[in-house]
């Protein structure tokens, strides 16, 4: 067998599946690991417990499957089209979800079309595979970085020249001994500092320093219990998840909108009004969140970080009577956020 051909079958492969990049390594991650035991020794993970449980199986793809050889790992593109995220953020009274949340949950889009594309290589040359997309203790960034698709930027996400940064990373491990890409040599970042600057909770220590605990993707996706007060007002009104640091990078304006319908918005979440959303009911919210990634913070995490956005949102007469009514159906946890944007509502209103 050509392992060179068939390196070059997988990439046109991958394009015929739909993945906008194709590149492929072994399985040394070099300084990554040791980057991963200071930034979990900081601190910086916040309540993420299961990232230091297997901080050991990341740091070795080998050690997660004993039989690894290779790893191939895949770009696909998700950036909705005709975005306009940067009005969206000023636009106090309508709620922000990161764009990658708005269409179909990638778990659900990506993985299968990595299986699919291992089992052409297998029926190819057999071996043994698995297929990922951030469901395993995997390194993701390092090993597309060390693949050539791109370079971990200052913001500590995956950067490409040609793409930018809106797009999703998915893996798979292989035994057989394909030709490995060149690693992406340097960075090219030069001495922007955009990302850095723009972060609403100054979660960035440093460049590709991110202290989880204060960003608001974690605050509004991983993190279950009260919002710190400090953070409250910077969020915003940024429900789940936030992209600042991506739409000021200047390399976004490379992205590319996303050739799949399955990531296209759903339920009209790119622009919705606070007000409607959190007067869903949970049976409402389970409806209009099937399959979708925003499922991952729970009803209850859903209505809290709703709670927070209207306490930041313009005086209105009926915020403050929504949320009024809300108070005594919600949960201890909502309840003292919807009390907090009450206050606000209030102040604001009263001058």
């Amino acid at each position: 067998m050509d392992l060179n051909a068939l390196a070059d079958d997988i990439r046109r492969w991958g394009a015929e599946l739909g993945f906008d990049a194709i590149g492929i390594t072994d399985t040394d991650l070099g300084e990554h690991p040791a980057h991963l035991e200071r930034w979990l020794a900081a601190g910086h993970a916040g309540t993420m417990d299961w990232m230091a449980r297997h901080a050991d199986l990341r740091a070795a793809p080998e050690r997660l499957e004993p039989w690894t050889l290779r790893v191939i790992c895949a770009r696909m593109d998700y950036r909705p089209p005709d975005d306009a995220p940067l009005a969206l953020l000023e636009d106090g009274a309508r709620a922000y979800v990161s764009r990658y949340a708005l269409g179909r949950d990638y778990h659900r889009v990506i993985r299968p079309r990595l299986a699919r594309l291992a089992e052409r290589i297998e029926a190819r040359v057999g071996g043994r595979y698995r297929a990922f997309t951030d469901s395993a203790p995997v390194l993701e960034k390092a090993l597309a970085e060390k693949a050539g698709l791109g370079w971990i930027g200052k913001n500590t996400l995956l950067l490409a020249r040609d793409a930018g940064s809106l797009f999703f990373l998915g893996e798979i491990f292989t035994d057989v001994p394909l030709p490995v890409d060149p690693p992406h040599a340097e960075e090219h970042c030069g001495s922007c500092t955009a990302c850095l600057d723009v972060c609403p909770t100054n979660a960035f220590v440093g460049p590709r320093q991110l202290d989880a605990s204060r960003c608001i993707a974690y605050l509004t996706i991983e993190h279950r219990g009260p919002i710190p007060e400090d953070l409250r007002e910077p969020m915003g009104n940024r429900v789940f998840g936030c992209d600042d640091c991506q739409l000021v990078c200047p390399w976004n304006k490379f992205s590319k909108a996303t050739r799949e319908d399955d990531f296209h918005p759903r339920h009209g979440l790119e622009a919705a009004e606070l007000r409607d959303l959190f007067a869903w009911s949970e049976a409402t919210f389970l409806e209009r969140t099937a399959g979708s990634a925003i499922r991952r913070t729970g009803y209850e995490g859903w209505l809290r970080n709703l709670a927070v956005a209207l306490g930041n949102a313009p005086p209105d007469p009926r915020t403050i009577s929504l949320l009024e009514q809300r108070r005594d159906e919600v949960t201890d946890l909502v309840r003292e956020h919807v009390d907090w944007a009450l206050a606000r509502q209030r102040a604001t209103a009263a001058g």
